[in-house]
């Protein structure tokens, strides 16, 4: 949701009042975009997993292309549920920058309090390229990334053919500038469509085997108890690093790590 043009704030993404309402808003225009982009493109089907906080801020019937919608919170993929391989490709929409990148309005990586950097084989990557590694499992290829020009600019770092659409651009982790939403869906829309004729180009797998990822944490106490979760290693005092061949265990274990640091991270 962060990477929505109009929202910049924690308060448009947070909680039931009226500003996160209205964010909510404009994040269902964003995603009701990219689905009408799919269906120009030929889409009929659609899967929607809301990912963001409690993970229940879509309403159902306002979603376009009668998609399915997986919405609540404790997921074993997490944001990436309900992925298998009977999918044609993955869009990711209203993206931002990691936390460790040099701007980002609202930058985090899942767990702003709990998380300090998170790198991917020696790279800094975002929630975006991590996420991408369910995909990769599953050989389903992610042609689309929208949100403001770190997050996108990260994913093409790791993903160089993937469809951006830039919505808004971060000035300070505070503030940015953003498209009207009238626009900033148009180009959704058409980022959508013509990403859809890339899948040829970014078919592949788009990550080694075995991947790494290392997380560097805000506290040594959070370090401590992510290596509670099997096949994690401390490797410093604030860092630990997860390395398999099987992205999506390496996935789901990450995951596991940031539900578990949730628990400090509230004392943060």
């Amino acid at each position: 949701m962060e990477g929505t043009a109009g929202v910049v704030d924690w308060a448009q993404c947070v909680g039931d009042g009226p500003e996160a309402m209205a964010g909510r808003r404009l994040l269902l225009g964003e995603v009701n975009a990219a689905i009408d982009g799919a269906i120009a493109a030929g889409a009929t089907e659609f899967l929607v997993n809301d990912g963001h906080a409690a993970m229940r801020n879509l309403a159902p019937d306002d979603l376009h292309g009668e998609a399915t919608l997986i919405t609540g919170w404790h997921r074993p993929t997490d944001m990436m549920e309900g992925l298998d391989d009977s999918f044609d490709a993955a869009f990711l929409v209203s993206y931002h920058g990691s936390m460790g990148s040099e701007l980002g309005n609202m930058s985090h990586s899942f767990n702003p309090r709990a998380v300090a950097e998170a790198r991917l084989n020696g790279q800094v990557v975002g929630e975006s390229v991590i996420n991408a590694l369910v995909a990769a499992h599953y050989g389903v290829p992610v042609v689309l990334v929208t949100g403001d020009q770190t997050g996108c600019a990260e994913t093409v770092d790791v993903l160089p053919d993937i469809t951006t659409a830039v919505v808004k651009d971060s000035i300070t982790r505070a503030a940015a500038a953003s498209l009207h939403p009238r626009r900033a869906c148009a180009v959704i829309r058409d980022a959508a469509e013509r990403s859809l004729t890339t899948l040829d180009r970014v078919a592949g797998r788009p990550f080694p085997t075995p991947s790494t990822l290392e997380i560097h944490w805000r506290t040594p106490d959070m370090a401590d108890m992510a290596t509670w979760v099997r096949g994690i290693e401390r490797t410093g005092p604030r860092t630990t690093e997860i390395s398999d061949s099987d992205l999506l265990a390496l996935y789901r274990r990450f995951i596991a790590a940031i539900t578990l640091t949730r628990v400090v991270a509230e004392d943060v």
